[in-house]
């Protein structure tokens, strides 16, 4: 521990500044802009995401919300704009009532593996080109250490 503790604390501060920078910098241009008629917003993009990965592209609402960073309030708005734009649906669970899945619907699908494609295009180009693969697989690491290290500080509180 006594390694992690020896770094001076205006390097330390430089170094998330640094994170932070870069994220902020990085991030409008993974944008994917409208698809399919659709503007997709980023937390939109992730929704989208989030259930083409998943086994019958379908997620209960407060997975969702939690995994988009959202409170529930705030997910049940953004789900009620994208019920209405077709891109999802919502299902109540068979097996409790109180229970409700957002699930893809066909229009959903397409957008979202066109808005995956074009997403892929610009992480190759502002992600993978300047960071190259082990640059990039380092990071992704170094980033799932942090997420779950908070995510367990998170469950502990």
């Amino acid at each position: 521990m006594a390694a992690e503790s020896a770094v001076d604390d205006r390097e330390l501060v430089t170094w998330w500044g640094l994170v932070v920078e870069a994220y902020a910098r990085t991030a409008p241009l993974l944008q994917v802009g409208p698809v399919g008629g659709v503007d997709i917003p980023g937390p939109w993009f992730e929704v989208l995401l989030r259930l083409l990965r998943t086994p019958g592209q379908r997620l209960t609402m407060t997975q969702l919300a939690h995994d988009v960073a959202l409170s529930s309030g705030g997910f049940t708005k953004l789900a009620d704009r994208m019920v209405r734009a077709g891109l999802i649906e919502r299902q109540v669970s068979a097996e409790d009532r109180r229970v409700v899945f957002a699930v893809l619907t066909d229009q959903g699908v397409r957008v979202g593996e066109e808005a995956q494609r074009l997403h892929v295009v610009a992480l190759r180009e502002h992600f993978l080109a300047p960071l190259g693969v082990r640059g990039a697989g380092e990071l992704a690491g170094l980033m799932r250490v942090l997420r779950d290290a908070g995510e367990a500080r998170r469950g502990a509180v």
